[in-house]
């Protein structure tokens, strides 16, 4: 069994994974974290999902990690890697589904997978690393003649855009193709843009309400239009794909990993 700990535990996130957590015999809360100046610290960590378990909510980190064999982290860049600093210290394997990192923060995640395993997806969805597979496929099959438009919606709170998962959707379709998304993508248009570079790859951001997450990526060509989407009504499908990100870790030491690797879709 491995003992599991969860950053944010406060937060829509963090819930969802308490229940995750509590619903699978393999892996037992170990701790629970948030920040220091959150009302839940000291409360029991069942407490946030209904129920009891005798684990207190604490800021301090490495009281936490004590003992520990992984942390599970959806919570904000800054705060990530503050918990993989003290992570690559203890040795405590880590489960990352935070999203908006800087190319540098994404390269201290990778170095510091040197002395840590670690899973590092911007969605930990089954049925969205499928959809990245479905997505190569169809780019390579529609690789003339088609424009590429990925289309976002997300609830209000988030403070990233475009989604991490859609970024990593474009960098499937731009693998696919032989491009470089860093030269090819728009991420806007306004006034006059003039006709639709063919090279290009579209991405376009929805906010509002309490949508959980859309996703379309749209294959546009003259004729006919093909859409692969995938639509989240809950966090619990995040928290089930982290928990198997978890378990993945279970038997490695050191190691950067993706949803891909967890799911044998690679």
């Amino acid at each position: 069994m491995q003992n599991v700990v969860i950053a944010g535990s406060s937060g829509r996130m963090g819930r969802a994974l308490l229940e995750a957590i509590f619903a699978d015999a393999d892996l037992k809360l170990h701790a629970a974290l948030d920040h220091a100046a959150s009302p839940v610290i000291g409360r029991d960590a069942g407490e946030l999902v209904g129920t009891s378990c005798g684990v207190k909510v604490v800021a301090d980190v490495q009281q936490a990690l004590h003992g520990a064999d992984v942390l599970i982290d959806f919570t904000r860049p800054e705060a990530t890697l503050a918990y993989l600093a003290s992570c690559r210290t203890t040795g405590t394997n880590m489960v990352i589904g935070t999203t908006g990192f800087t190319t540098e923060q994404k390269l201290a995640i990778q170095d510091a997978a040197r002395d840590i395993a670690i899973v590092f997806a911007p969605n930990m969805s089954v049925g969205v690393n499928l959809l990245i597979n479905l997505v190569q496929a169809a780019a390579k099959v529609l690789s003339e003649g088609y424009d590429v438009e990925i289309i976002e919606a997300h609830h209000r709170h988030k403070v990233d855009a475009p989604s991490g998962t859609a970024l990593r959707l474009g960098e499937a379709v731009a693998a696919a193709l032989g491009r470089d998304l860093a030269k090819c993508a728009v991420y806007g248009r306004q006034g006059v843009t003039g006709e639709r570079d063919p090279v290009t790859i579209g991405f376009a951001t929805v906010r509002g309400g309490d949508v959980v997450g859309d996703h379309t990526v749209l294959f546009a060509g003259v004729g006919e239009r093909v859409e692969l989407t995938h639509k989240a009504s809950s966090r619990a499908t995040f928290a089930h794909g982290a928990v198997r990100a978890a378990k993945f870790l279970a038997d490695r030491r050191t190691g950067l990993y993706d949803m891909q690797d967890v799911l044998g879709l690679r």
